[in-house]
């Protein structure tokens, strides 16, 4: 199923445990857009990158009806430690079982240095106030990425 995810797709649900003790869930979300990204692990080069990238955009991303939620397999904790360190004030659903990653099929081979292993493809999903994808970013490259995305939003919401 993850492999037909496209847009016009509806977004498959999800329900997380998240940073500070709650929860996020995409049910719990309806009626507002999402922005829904995928990152490899907390406190990493780049992770910490678009994390901090995206809380600098929180208020665009507010202005246009859009809540901005990460997600890796990291734990709650370590997400609570990320976000402490780097005073990030995004939503970061924690998915060490791998529910989200794999109904969105983002967990796929990588390779490094001649080794494969599996991980996170980073990746950023649109989806609308009615849970309907809308646009997806895979293999996503940080710089300028926040930027796109909030432009897609705001093309999105003026259509």
């Amino acid at each position: 199923m993850a492999d037909a995810l496209q847009p016009g797709s509806p977004a498959p649900d999800f329900d997380l445990a998240a940073d500070g003790g709650g929860r996020v869930s995409l049910a719990g979300l309806k009626g507002r857009n999402v922005v829904l990204y995928f990152y490899p692990k907390d406190d990493t080069t780049g992770c910490t990158k678009e994390a901090i990238e995206f809380t600098a955009a929180t208020k665009d991303f507010a202005a246009e009806d859009a809540v901005v939620v990460g997600v890796s397999k990291d734990t709650a904790k370590s997400h609570d430690r990320f976000k402490a360190k780097h005073q990030l004030n995004v939503v970061l659903g924690a998915d060490p079982e791998g529910q989200a990653v794999e109904a969105y099929g983002v967990w796929i081979e990588k390779s490094m240095y001649g080794r494969t292993y599996m991980g996170i493809d980073r990746s950023t999903w649109l989806i609308d106030r009615q849970g309907v994808i809308r646009r997806v970013w895979r293999k996503v490259k940080v710089p300028g990425h926040v930027a796109e995305v909030l432009k897609a939003l705001r093309d999105m919401n003026a259509a």
